[in-house]
């Protein structure tokens, strides 16, 4: 019997080993491979999706209250009258009756001519008329003369109408003599140049001692007249309309002078003219205002925001304007709704003024809407309401 070798034996079957455990190897990979994605498959699909963070607003609702109803515009101050103090006569400038920038009345002396040729020219003329009234009261006895010799034959007609004519001459004479008496007292008159209105006399543009003209174009001084004092300011002609039905009652509408820089009120006044005609190269039309202005808040020359009031009350739907978004397809906000999330809400606006958005339609009085945090927002997203930041005591704020 014929005893196997081990030795081969065990060299024949070391390889049948070693080739059979890469095929185990990779059949078990992919099992594994398989089975892994069937369980991510079916078990983590299945697997809750974190919600998105809620994002911190503050919100607001929806006012239902009365607004005045106005519109808005730039003005400028004019002085309510401003007058060029000229000349009338010419001469030379012998004194000054006002200080710059001084607060002149009506018919206070500004300034005075030397008036000593016109006084010659009024003295001449006055002893012309002497002269002629003289020769008047020759001519009229005269004429008396003359009446009675005709009725005693002692003259003739022809006498008596000549002696008449004459007289009616030196009666004219005379009557001129007065009006050039009258015309040099006028120009003497004009020597002496006083305040034709109130107000506020600007720079000296002629100083004592020039030679002045009635027709120089400078002129001796400016009064602008600046209590009351008056603001001219255009609309657009869209406002026109509701402007003229405003006026219906018969009432003054009132307007308010704000300042551009911090929209402070600066005056109250009554508006005096709407113009009577649209200016068709801008679309505007012109307006002006009166206002007291004891404390002169306004000034000739200054620009100002105008307010004319159109309506004391107007119920009216309201929110911040920080409220009113803006997008391609017009103004809108963000609504909130019942389970906290958010919409698109469009909306359309009457005006915005004192930072108060008036709306239309879009919301409802009551409605929460999204005040701060809006660029964080699209529709569905869930809101937090944000906490008011505590306010500071008076001894944190003290340090």
């Amino acid at each position: 019997m014929t005893i196997p070798n081990n030795a081969n034996n065990a060299g024949n079957t070391v390889p049948a080993k070693h080739s059979s455990h890469p095929v185990l190897i990779g059949t078990a990979v992919v099992v594994l491979l398989i089975a892994a994605g069937w369980y991510f498959m079916h078990r983590g699909g299945k697997k809750p999706v974190a919600a998105p963070p809620s994002v911190s607003v503050t919100t607001v609702q929806v006012q239902s209250q009365e607004v005045p109803l106005y519109v808005s515009g730039v003005g400028t101050v004019t002085p309510n009258q401003s007058v060029t103090v000229k000349a009338r006569v010419d001469g030379q400038l012998v004194k000054v009756g006002f200080a710059e920038g001084q607060d002149v009345k009506a018919g206070q002396m500004l300034a005075e001519l030397d008036p000593r040729t016109l006084q010659a020219q009024l003295s001449q003329v006055q002893a012309q008329r002497g002269k002629d009234l003289a020769q008047l009261g020759n001519a009229r006895a005269d004429l008396q003369r003359y009446t009675t010799l005709l009725q005693q034959d002692a003259a003739t007609q022809q006498q008596l109408d000549t002696q008449k004519t004459l007289v009616a001459q030196l009666e004219a004479a005379v009557k001129s003599d007065e009006a050039q008496i009258n015309f040099a007292q006028v120009q003497l008159g004009f020597t002496t140049i006083s305040a034709p209105v109130s107000g506020r006399v600007g720079a000296r543009l002629v100083d004592v001692g020039n030679i002045v003209h009635a027709t120089d174009t400078g002129g001796l001084v400016v009064i602008n007249q600046i209590d009351p004092i008056t603001v001219l300011f255009t609309l657009p002609e869209q406002n026109v309309l509701a402007i003229n039905q405003a006026q219906l009652n018969g009432n003054p509408l009132n307007v308010v002078a704000t300042s551009r820089d911090t929209n402070q009120s600066l005056a109250q006044g009554k508006l005096v003219l709407l113009n009577n005609q649209i200016d068709t190269a801008n679309g505007t039309v012109q307006l002006k205002a009166r206002f007291a202005n004891p404390q002169h808040q306004l000034w000739p020359g200054q620009y100002v925001n105008v307010r004319l009031l159109l309506k004391d009350k107007e119920q009216a739907l309201t929110l911040p304007a920080a409220a009113i978004q803006r997008s391609q397809d017009g103004t809108f906000v963000y609504a909130v709704e019942p389970d906290e999330t958010t919409r698109m809400a469009p909306v359309k606006l009457s005006r915005i003024q004192d930072d108060i958005a008036v709306i239309t339609s879009g919301v409802e009085a009551g409605q929460r809407i999204v005040l701060d945090g809006q660029y964080k927002l699209k529709p569905g997203v869930h809101i937090k309401e944000q906490a008011a930041a505590p306010a500071k005591s008076k001894k944190g704020s003290a340090k």
